[in-house]
């Protein structure tokens, strides 16, 4: 038997002879399988230090001794606060993956000055932000889709350092907001089980209609480029001169009673105070709120409610039609900024990262299958044209929301979401799933069509840091001519890659995160999140019981621990592990490797997916998994 396995196999079987259950602290695996560092090996390590440095030379030059980002501050949807703190959106995520301390050193600088930056702001056009765009430090009232880009980094922060007291608290009182437990912001009707409004937050839910100074708050004087504007992004223009047109932008999106789809990411809320300590309570609300968003999708045959009234019925706030409301399936408007018709349809935004929640919160694929008969109602309608195909974006009138007829399918494009359906085929392993989506990618890879990937990947993510570099040592504005939304076109860390490579993990192009992966990695000399300094994973192999993946130090001198843990928050477990030929069983949600000097191996795990309550807990602090 190879001495990788030798020392496992004996534990395994002094456990098995006792009747225990194996605890993955006493079974390391050793692995001394001597190899010459892979090409992607160097370039995955070299690709975190160098995402690192980059933050690092952006904090330098965009934020200030105080934490503040250097800007001009706004009110507004268009470049205002969720855009400012939008800017640190995966630095949190890098630090779980492997990146260096500085890196969350430098996020929570960041987050605390943001915070500190925009109470300061006042408005006199809306009253949301007339004392501050904070209260208790959350959004005073916003639609989720922009209060979910703006807290990304937030959330994912429990992915580095989920004992940091101010997140532990903060994470808490979040999700509070949305379970009335400040009286002074009842967002939630338990008994009716609906968010009340598409504005939500600290100061409580907007029960009128909205103004389009809500959205887009007061005018400053500057010059500035007006990035939501594509005709003018390339300019600079005296933001008081186009104010108008900025108003004109959201004349439309005055509809605010009732819930939205989009209400369904205050999961993420939810689940995250529960990963804290798994207090019931945050669990509960989570599965009662997502039970009642897949019982309205019954309701409208499977497809998802665009917005519910008051009363809990899809669509009662519009006379029965469910698709309609701000950002809802038949949101098709005159954009005045524009001029010219817009059609935004804000499906995948709350629904995915609602409906996925609850999947790893309970294994029930119930919630997977809600996602997939929306995306058949899609493919139900599609038309090949030119040889090409198209589905239809939008639902409702194609004349405008305010028709009152029967609704239908309309705009048809060759839009044809395949980042969502990845995301549906990796949570069910569903080989027909597959069936949707191009095998070419970090997909083909996994399907062994395409060696020659990581490496090519990897690549293309030094191509986009090296070029956001080269925009931040450019970068024609100063802070007096600097909106919020300016610095997210070169926000420097490059996360896709790594996530997908080292993890077996996928973000899709929406905008609100959980991190759905089959591993995650754990230093435990440095009682930190990521792989060990010098080690390299790459992930090749998933099906609905297995992942498959290679580990290397590339260090030659020094041996590396790494723990490797079965899921983003050891919501998996470890079945067995296979490696040199030889199978050891494990049944834990991590386990323990040790890397010699440049050795590395392929380790194949058996795994049961979504079987584990998931948790923040660092391996070193945590019990026995809880079972599903």
């Amino acid at each position: 038997m190879p001495r990788s396995v030798r020392q496992a196999a004996l534990i395994a079987a002094m456990a098995l002879c006792l009747g225990a259950s194996l605890p993955a602290k006493d079974l390391t695996i050793v692995v001394d399988n001597p190899i010459a560092p892979p090409a992607w090996a160097l370039m995955e390590r070299q690709l975190l230090d160098a995402n690192s440095e980059a933050i690092e030379i952006f904090a330098d030059k965009y934020i200030d001794e105080r934490g503040y980002l250097l800007h001009t501050i706004r009110w507004g949807s268009l470049d205002g606060p969720d855009d400012a703190i939008e800017t640190y959106y995966n630095w949190t995520l890098l630090h779980a993956l492997g990146g260096r301390d500085k890196v969350l050193d430098i996020y929570k600088k960041g987050l605390e000055g943001h915070l500190m930056q925009y109470k300061e702001l006042r408005t006199t056009k809306t009253k949301i932000a007339e004392h501050g765009a904070y209260h208790n430090e959350f959004i005073t009232m916003s639609d989720f889709f922009h209060t979910g880009e703006g807290i990304r980094g937030f959330t994912m922060m429990g992915l580095a350092d989920p004992l940091d007291e101010k997140f532990r608290i903060r994470t808490k009182r979040f999700a509070g907001l949305y379970m009335n437990e400040d009286p002074s912001a009842p967002n939630y009707d338990p008994k009716h089980k609906v968010i009340r409004s598409i504005w939500n937050g600290s100061k409580g839910p907007m029960m009128h209609k909205a103004t389009v100074y809500d959205w887009v708050g007061d005018p400053v004087p500057g010059m500035f480029h007006i990035l939501h504007s594509p005709q003018r992004r390339n300019e600079m223009l005296d933001l008081m001169s186009v104010y108008d047109k900025m108003l004109a932008h959201c004349t439309e999106y005055v509809d605010s009673v009732g819930d939205s789809w989009l209400n369904m990411g205050t999961a993420i809320l939810g689940l995250n105070a529960y990963m804290l300590d798994h207090e019931n309570k945050y669990r509960d609300w989570v599965l009662e709120y997502m039970d009642a968003w897949l019982d309205r999708t019954r309701q409208t045959d499977g497809m998802i409610p665009s917005t519910v009234g008051l009363d809990g019925v899809p669509g009662s706030n519009f006379n029965g039609q469910w698709w309609k409301s701000t950002y809802g399936w038949n949101f098709t408007i005159f954009d005045g900024e524009i001029e010219q018709i817009a059609h935004r349809n804000y499906f995948p935004v709350g629904p995915w990262p609602g409906f996925s929640t609850a999947y790893l919160l309970t294994g029930d694929k119930k919630y997977i299958d809600a996602l997939r008969t929306q995306m058949d109602k899609f493919y139900e309608h599609a038309r090949v044209e030119n040889g090409q195909t198209l589905i239809p974006q939008m639902y409702g009138d194609p004349k405008g929301y305010k028709y009152k007829g029967d609704a239908e399918w309309y705009l048809w494009q060759p839009r044809l979401h395949h980042d969502r359906l990845t995301e549906i085929y990796l949570w069910s392993m569903d080989r027909r799933d597959l069936e949707r989506i191009p095998k070419e990618g970090w997909i083909g890879f996994l399907e062994g069509r395409n060696p020659g990937h990581p490496e090519k990947a990897l690549q293309g993510a030094f191509d986009r840091l090296r070029d956001n570099l080269h925009q931040i040592r450019t970068d024609p504005t100063s802070p007096d001519t600097r909106l919020a939304d300016w610095l997210l076109g070169f926000t420097p860390a490059q996360t896709d890659v790594l996530t997908q490579l080292m993890l077996g993990g996928y973000f899709s192009n929406g905008k609100l995160w959980t991190l759905h992966s089959r591993l995650r990695y754990f230093d435990p000399d440095e009682r930190r999140s990521g792989p060990p300094k010098d080690v390299a994973a790459l992930v090749d192999k998933l099906t609905a019981d297995s992942v498959a993946v290679t580990l290397v130090n590339t260090s030659q001198a020094h041996t590396r621990t790494v723990m490797v843990q079965a899921g983003g928050y050891g919501e998996h477990q470890f079945n067995s592990v296979t490696v040199g030929g030889e199978t050891t069983p494990i049944d834990h949600a991590y386990v323990t490797v040790r890397l010699e000097p440049g050795a590395g191996d392929r380790l194949e795990f058996k795994m049961q997916r979504y079987v584990n309550q998931p948790t923040l807990a660092q391996p070193w602090d945590r019990g026995w998994m809880v079972k599903n």
